[in-house]
């Protein structure tokens, strides 16, 4: 966001550069020319820092960010104090519609921090009170200072007030948008999550489920290994839901879930299909073994009793597994050979772990 616009920055950086050059001409001093040279450079250096974070964006990590960051702060503090030293230097001496132009820079110079900053408001308030805070302080000393034209001391003082209003309004703006941005954004991640995440267990959904697949099995088929998916269903959930009713039921799936991402691994991947219905992507393997000594884990340890509402619940767990590249590399072909296997599983007295057959995988490959 801070980097989104080049164009402002060079604007007035070369209004800043042509009033600079006009109060040279027109007082006849060669410090204006310095300033003027030292906002050029600057300006040069802002652009610059632009172009290279173009080069380099998305940075991805916080440090890099917080780096872009200060660089973008110092070049907005070092413009601020510029025009701050321009009105200071210009209010020295009596040249009003001098002074009328290097004032309006100070509030074109408020307006697009405003615009472009307020989601950094601390970066947006030290920009703004570095430009005006000398600015109000050296307009209310020149109205002090009398030069025999008729009210120049009440209008002085009034565009020093209203320079100070004007700070004061856009720094209840700042805090407006802040919140504003904060709250869209907040939106925005809540929104990622629900399109991405089941709602009631916070686990992943299908859609997430499809994009974790494919960035497992890549990696498993680039390093020889084996991606493990386990299609599991709770016996005996059904009895609990119809004896204790839904509420009881979905705090059963809640509970099932948080035990479920404490037992696999950072990089695998736990996902609810709907219902009772749960998938564990176990990426990394070198040999079924692997993927069985977890399915017999997830099976003890979601069969312990589940305390629910001063009451203990009890349920188990069936598991069925397909194993890829060895046994398929579509995601749907796998869930149905596992799904298949889990329901050999059920049948054969629950709470037990099958591995699909190719008997399994032939049957899926003619149903499709």
């Amino acid at each position: 966001m801070l980097y989104s616009m080049w164009l402002p920055i060079f604007g007035l950086g070369a209004v800043f550069i042509c009033v600079c050059l006009l109060a040279a001409v027109q007082l006849d001093s060669p410090i204006y020319l310095a300033l003027a040279a030292i906002g050029g450079l600057t300006i040069f250096l802002r652009l610059w820092i632009v172009r290279a974070y173009t080069r380099v964006a998305p940075a991805r990590h916080i440090k890099d960010l917080r780096r872009w960051e200060r660089l973008y702060a110092i070049g907005n503090y070092a413009s601020a104090v510029q025009l701050a030293l321009l009105n200071i230097l210009v209010l020295t001496v009596h040249e009003p519609m001098l002074q009328l132009i290097t004032v309006s820079l100070v509030f074109s110079f408020g307006a697009g921090v405003v615009a472009r900053t307020a989601i950094r408001p601390k970066l947006c308030v030290i920009s703004l009170l570095l430009a005006t805070i000398p600015t109000v302080a050296a307009l209310a000393l020149h109205a002090l200072n009398g030069h025999g034209d008729e009210f120049h001391t009440e209008l002085f003082l009034v565009e020093a007030m209203l320079v100070a209003m004007i700070t004061g309004l856009s720094l209840q703006t700042v805090a407006h948008l802040y919140r504003t941005a904060v709250e869209h954004h907040t939106a925005k991640h809540d929104l990622g999550l629900l399109a991405k995440h089941d709602a009631l267990t916070g686990l992943a959904n299908r859609l997430l489920l499809r994009d974790r697949f494919q960035t497992l099995i890549e990696s498993a088929r680039r390093n020889g290994q084996l991606l493990a998916v386990h299609f599991l269903d709770l016996d005996g959930f059904k009895a609990v839901n119809d004896s204790y009713g839904h509420p009881v039921g979905d705090s059963l799936l809640q509970q099932v879930a948080r035990r479920l991402e404490a037992i696999v691994r950072v990089e695998d991947l736990v996902a609810r299909l709907g219902g009772d219905e749960f998938v564990v992507l176990q990426g990394g393997i070198l040999h079924q073994d692997e993927a069985q000594m977890l399915a017999l884990r997830i099976v003890r340890e979601l069969s312990r009793p589940y305390e629910i509402s001063d009451s203990v619940s009890g349920v188990s767990v069936s598991v069925g597994i397909a194993t890829a590249p060895t046994q398929g590399v579509e995601l749907e072909r796998l869930l149905a050979a596992a799904d298949a296997a889990l329901y050999r599983a059920k049948k054969s007295g629950k709470a037990r772990v099958i591995f699909c057959t190719g008997e399994d995988i032939a049957t899926v490959h003619l149903a499709a």
